[in-house]
């Protein structure tokens, strides 16, 4: 193994994803579309088997780099002057909560499940999917949230009220399947549970898409 080689070649193909990086924008990791995400994928193996690979040189490492360079530059050129290949190569944005109402088709589309979506809620200081109006998934795989009226600013230090303690939800229905650790974590079974469904007209868990138990504001159902 020519550990020289290795050394030049690596050096030359930091340098050269360094600014090609530099010459096709600043979009941030966070931000990569799954277009993105598989061009930087394709260049780092463009690299690393040329590096390794004893009949490539610099040439063909260079021709490969600045090839899906001139590649990826003509697409951004495509994306910018024609609107209708940005959702070939970016995506659209998916409305997965319209009018505080989850839309299972736009989740199913997406491939989200309940749990990823309480996540990425959390991850915008939402914790109940009752405090939503609209969530966007966006095209990067993070989503934009628009709280309801009574859950938006000002909060409760602006007005001068008291601090109250905070509970978080618990989540006791999912896709008409009842989450029996949950209903254990807040102390109830699922004879309770069941009072709780019927109190709001509904009979079988299975006409339940998602619900979920506040302490102070009790079951919000979402049925499907």
């Amino acid at each position: 193994m020519n550990y020289g080689s290795i050394f030049i070649e690596t050096l030359f193909g930091f340098i050269a994803l360094f600014v090609l990086t530099k010459l096709l924008g600043k979009t941030q990791i966070k931000q990569l579309t799954a277009f993105d995400f598989i061009s930087a994928l394709i260049l780092g193996e463009l690299v690393g088997n040329g590096l390794y690979d004893d009949q490539v040189g610099l040439g063909a490492i260079a021709f490969a780099i600045v090839l899906w360079g001139i590649l990826l530059y003509i697409t951004e050129i495509l994306t910018q002057k024609f609107k209708q290949t940005r959702n070939i190569f970016e995506g659209k944005p998916s409305i997965v909560i319209h009018k505080g109402k989850v839309s299972k088709q736009e989740m199913k589309k997406a491939k989200l499940d309940m749990n990823q979506l309480l996540h990425l809620l959390r991850s915008k200081d939402v914790f109940s999917i009752k405090e939503v109006d609209y969530a966007i998934l966006e095209t990067d795989g993070t989503v934009s949230v628009l709280k309801k009226s009574n859950y938006q600013m000002p909060i409760r230090k602006d007005l001068n009220l008291p601090i109250e303690q905070i509970m978080l939800p618990f989540m006791l229905i999912n896709d008409g399947e009842i989450i029996y650790d949950n209903l254990r974590e807040i102390g109830r079974d699922e004879n309770w549970l069941r009072d709780e469904l019927k109190k709001q007209e509904v009979y079988t868990e299975k006409e339940v898409f998602y619900a979920e138990y506040a302490k102070e504001e009790g079951v919000y159902i979402q049925s499907y």
